[in-house]
């Protein structure tokens, strides 16, 4: 048996015609093991009709088995039964009740219907309500093919099916009303009208795009009947999350505007066209694009106009964390462009009036920025100006400057050396290019001078106890390659008359969680005198060398180092600074009458003072003068009248418990030894 009908609805008039050419005697059975039109097929049916004793006849339709194509039911069961009868206008009513099972997101479970055959009108109406959910279909008997729906109050759920051969996602939540016109055709359907949605909520197999409660109005455009699945929308939302690959969207309460056009095929999305238009915080017009498995292919904004701190608020928190910048503090506004595909940066624009920006991990901020930068990996751009009134790096604050810079082949590069003053000194920029596409290799380098910066100002920055002198020093060479931020030269510090000198310093993943900092340091004839009134650890005079070998620090705490500290040429010491030594060392005045006597006396000659360390796997390895043994080790070497001797018995010590050590003998106070 075959009808021509390939609507839902008609074919359900076309079974209750068939109905009625049974004859109408109680409890009349009709089975068909199949029963099929285009885009509808029904297995195991059976049609019972019978005498309602009211002139009607009662009907009841069940299929083990339907499956509807047009709006993607497979494997749903059905049980359709009512009463039919023919009014005065001699139009054929049906009213009963329908049942679903197996229904994406239960739908027509337990559902009234109500359907109206009007040969005269060449009509056929179907209603169906469930609970507060109610869908009106109409249609025209000589084009079955075309409906006009109306949808109140429907749970999104039950659209679940009819989505499903266009999109790879799952609605979660949410209601739908609509007024939509509907198509059907042998390879797909055609639909347009409007729509509302409720607190919507959905998601895709690969977290790239979802919603919650997401409240939106519009018009809608869908069109599967060639190639890929299109869909065009324009209307307005508000409040709920959104989420479409990088951008993380905390809508507001008042209307946001959104248009897209968009094909979907085989998991695969690729927006053309996306507009966003937020009074107070974006305007934004762009496209993107992502693989089957929610990869991002594709992202252009031709055009973002931003207002701060509104928009990072609700547009892009989730993004700049992925890039580790963390609880920003934005302020001002901000335009341009970007262009980026799956192998990086296309190209960037941005331009401000003024903006404050602030790193939440304090690495970075910028207050006064005005100008803006133009980039683009093939081709020239035009030269930019940018400036700021205060710049901080780690810490660091630099001052105003204004700086001017130039894309050429993929570079952007600073078109004349710059002057920045940096903690009452200067750092002179001669050069700096940037090669913003380029994931490996060589991305940055530079060259700069640095002069006369107040190491008093440098050790209150950095929290240590303040002393005098000048830091300072050449790095002609200053790459970044891959994640690697390189230096060549050095730095030299001038500092309790004496040097510091820093070299083959380098710098892992300088915008990570955890940075990753090496380098070597020497120490040239430092003053101990000087030194030792900085940090109050009691007095000691005499010069002092060093070096601090195979630095380590990984988030800027030591992890690995080889230091070696030596006053080789005599001098003085205070009993607090005898003190402070062995509470470092953990060691002890060596014994006999030494101990009783050296008590008599508030300063004492050495010859020498040496102490080791090698830190390694959270344990600093200690030795000094004579290296170590079983005996211990000699910290400080007497010279003269009384003699002194301090040995240090720890020869392996918990990092955490030396800088515990340190910490205290730095401020005036008697660490616990262990």
């Amino acid at each position: 048996m075959r009808l021509t009908s390939s609507h839902l609805w008609l074919y359900l008039c076309a079974l209750l015609g068939l109905a009625l050419a049974v004859p109408a005697r109680a409890d009349t059975v009709l089975a068909a093991r199949t029963i099929s039109a285009p885009g509808v097929k029904l297995q195991d049916v059976q049609i019972r009709v019978g005498e309602d004793g009211q002139g009607g006849l009662t009907v009841r339709i069940k299929a083990s088995r339907a499956e509807v194509s047009a709006i993607g039911w497979r494997r749903v069961g059905m049980d359709m039964q009512g009463v039919l009868s023919r009014d005065t206008h001699l139009r054929w009513l049906f009213d009963g009740t329908l049942k679903m099972t197996g229904a994406p997101g239960g739908a027509l479970s337990d559902a009234t219907v109500n359907l109206v055959l009007d040969d005269a009108a060449n009509t056929f109406q179907a209603d169906l309500s469930q609970g507060k959910a109610t869908a009106s279909t109409a249609l025209p008997l000589d084009q079955p093919t075309h409906a006009q729906i109306s949808l109140s109050d429907l749970p999104s759920g039950w659209l679940q099916g009819l989505l499903a051969g266009a999109w790879s996602g799952r609605l979660t939540g949410g209601r739908v009303d609509a007024e939509l016109a509907l198509d059907i055709q042998q390879n797909g359907v055609q639909a347009s009208g409007q729509f509302g949605l409720t607190e919507l909520g959905f998601d895709t197999p690969t977290g790239t795009m979802a919603g919650q409660k997401v409240n939106a109005t519009g018009r809608l455009n869908l069109d599967t009947t060639s190639g890929p699945t299109r869909i065009g929308l324009d209307g307005s939302l508000r409040g709920g999350e959104l989420l479409m690959g990088p951008v993380y969207a905390k809508l507001p309460d008042h209307a946001v505007q959104l248009g897209l056009d968009a094909s979907a095929k085989n998991g695969a999305v690729d927006l053309s066209r996306l507009r966003i238009g937020d009074a107070d915080a974006l305007q934004l017009d762009g496209s993107l694009g992502f693989d089957a498995k929610g990869n991002l292919q594709r992202l252009t904004f031709s055009k973002f106009e931003a207002s701060f701190p509104a928009a990072y608020q609700r547009y892009g928190q989730s993004w700049l964390a992925t890039m580790g910048m963390r609880n920003a503090r934005i302020n001002g506004q901000l335009s341009g462009a970007l262009d980026m595909d799956d192998d990086g940066l296309r190209s960037f624009a941005f331009d401000t009036d003024g903006l404050d920006f602030a790193d939440g991990d304090g690495r970075m901020s910028v207050a006064g920025l005005k100008g803006g930068m133009d980039w683009t990996l093939r081709g020239d751009r035009p030269a930019t100006t940018l400036s700021w009134r205060s710049l901080q790096i780690y810490r660091l604050a630099n001052g105003a400057a204004q700086t001017s810079w130039l894309s050429r082949d993929g570079t952007l590069a600073m078109q004349k050396p710059v002057d920045i003053s940096v903690l009452n000194g200067r750092l002179h920029l001669d050069a700096l290019d940037w090669r913003p596409a380029a994931a490996r290799g060589k991305r940055f380098s530079t060259s700069m001078a640095l002069t006369g910066v107040d190491m008093a100002a440098f050790s209150r920055t950095m929290g240590w106890p303040e002393f005098p002198g000048t830091l300072g020093g050449a790095i002609p060479s200053l790459r970044w390659v891959d994640d690697r931020v390189e230096l060549e030269g050095g730095l030299s510090v001038n500092v309790f008359d004496g040097f510091v000198d820093v070299t083959r310093l380098s710098l892992q993943d300088p915008f990570g969680t955890s940075p990753v900092l090496a380098g070597d340091v020497t120490l040239r004839q430092l003053d101990l005198g000087a030194m030792t009134s900085v940090f109050d650890i009691g007095n000691i005079t005499g010069r002092m060398d060093g070096s601090i070998e195979d630095l380590r620090l990984v988030n800027w705490s030591p992890v690995a180092f080889q230091a070696r500290l030596l006053a080789g040429s005599g001098g003085r010491i205070s009993q607090r600074a005898v003190n402070s030594i062995v509470s470092v060392g953990g060691g002890g005045i060596a014994a006999g009458l030494q101990g009783a006597v050296l008590k008599l006396f508030k300063t004492f000659g050495y010859k020498r003072i040496g102490l080791n360390c090698t830190l390694q796997g959270n344990v600093c390895r200690m030795s000094g003068l004579d290296g170590a043994d079983a005996d211990g080790y000699t910290i400080v070497e007497g010279s003269g009248i009384p003699r002194l001797q301090v040995v240090g018995h720890q020869t392996q010590v918990d990092w955490p418990t030396l800088v515990r050590r340190l910490k205290a003998a730095t401020e005036g106070t008697t660490p616990e030894v262990h």
